[in-house]
């Protein structure tokens, strides 16, 4: 992670109240198009181990991947930064 996306993953982390001493993962789907964002933020999630936070950097709100989360329990938030939307996963 360049320190460019370690500040925003650590601005995003503080903001949504995911766990803030849990390892990161950044998955940066700003230049994905559609389904990609989805696909590859689900597949990374079971790829993660226990207590991971995952931080998906897109252009826009991941509307359709918050029902994904819900149905597999996982906590989540989506701030908007200057360099990106952050969507932050964890498991609660």
């Amino acid at each position: 992670m360049g320190v460019e996306t370690t500040d925003i993953a650590r601005r995003a982390v503080e903001e949504t109240g995911a766990p803030r001493s849990a390892p990161r993962e950044r998955l940066d789907a700003r230049d994905l198009g559609p389904p990609k964002p989805l696909k590859q933020t689900l597949e990374r999630l079971t790829e993660l181990d226990d207590g991971t936070v995952l931080v998906q950097l897109n252009d826009r709100a991941p509307q359709h991947l918050y029902p994904k989360l819900d149905d597999r329990g996982y906590a989540y938030g989506t701030v908007e930064l200057d360099a990106a939307v952050v969507t932050v996963v964890w498991t609660p």
